[in-house]
């Protein structure tokens, strides 16, 4: 399996600003934030970085650490624009800002994928696992398409529907759920439900609404060969995307070749990556797996 890389190039509203010393400085709308980035083991473009915020990490190599503040920065967070979608970004206590901004190039490689059943006045059925603030399924849900976005965080489905009001999209085909995705997956099965797509960005852990334990290691199979009964031959894609794991594109790549053999397309791998824009510098973010046809 050939691996391959989707870029993540700057838009008006983020852009990788430099990397290095196991830091990255970013733009988000207006401000400018340091974050940790193990990955940019090389020398940043500037040695003088000017930021708003830096995120400090603890001494905790599973998490922990805090945001620091040169300039104010709202705490209720601030809009940003990606095409037709507007969203709330804010600095969260995870050292994210309440998306992935890597994502770009999957949003727009899924929106291609049902150009044509759009156009033919189709609309596709699409669900969003772990689905978080919702940028992932607005994008998808302004382009024509019908949304089940699905995340046990009731805080997380809340800002999505929130995001979906601030994009006036809140009048669009959007199921919002506050549930286990595994669980969530496995009742759809029973159901017989189909779908045209579906987008897994899921965790290495958490926890279910009803402390449901997901652990990505030992539950990641069994959700993808459920997902697999929700895809027949009609459908256009599965793209899951995996991140601070220890885990390589090539064992996901072989998960997807495996569960989809009986279907016709293409399973692809490889890793996300976001284009600096201090140099052409390409600095790797996740990697992902994907089936298509």
């Amino acid at each position: 399996m050939n691996l391959q890389t989707l870029l993540g190039e700057p838009w008006s509203d983020y852009g990788l600003i430099d990397s290095g010393h196991g830091r990255k400085l970013e733009r988000y709308g207006r401000f400018r934030f340091i974050r940790p980035e193990p990955q940019a083991m090389w020398a940043p473009a500037q040695e003088d970085w000017r930021a708003d915020g830096e995120f400090v990490p603890g001494s905790d190599e599973e998490g922990g650490g805090r945001w620091f503040y040169e300039r104010p920065v709202p705490a209720e967070g601030w809009p940003l624009h990606w095409n037709e979608v507007t969203f709330q970004a804010s600095c969260t206590p995870f050292r994210h800002l309440g998306f992935f901004p890597d994502m770009a190039p999957v949003w727009g490689w899924m929106r291609g994928k049902i150009a044509d059943k759009i156009s033919a006045g189709d609309q596709p059925q699409i669900m969003n696992l772990f689905g978080y603030t919702g940028v992932g399924t607005l994008a998808m849900a302004a382009a024509g398409a019908q949304m089940v976005h699905v995340d046990a965080s009731k805080k997380s489905v809340a800002q999505a529907r929130a995001n979906a009001a601030l994009s006036g999209l809140e009048d669009r085909p959007v199921r919002w759920i506050v549930d286990d995705a595994a669980k969530f997956v496995s009742r759809e099965v029973r159901r017989e439900r189909r779908y045209d797509g579906i987008l897994l960005d899921p965790p290495k852990y958490g926890r279910g609404p009803d402390g449901e334990v997901w652990r990505l290691e030992e539950d990641l199979p069994g959700l993808i060969a459920h997902c697999r009964q929700l895809l027949d031959a009609d459908s256009r894609f599965l793209f899951l995307t995996v991140y601070a794991v220890r885990m390589s594109a090539l064992a996901i790549g072989e998960l997807l070749r495996q569960a989809f053999a009986d279907l016709p397309g293409t399973v692809e791998a490889g890793e996300l990556a976001v284009r600096e824009e201090a140099r052409e510098l390409e600095l790797p973010t996740a990697i992902w797996a994907r089936w298509s046809r």
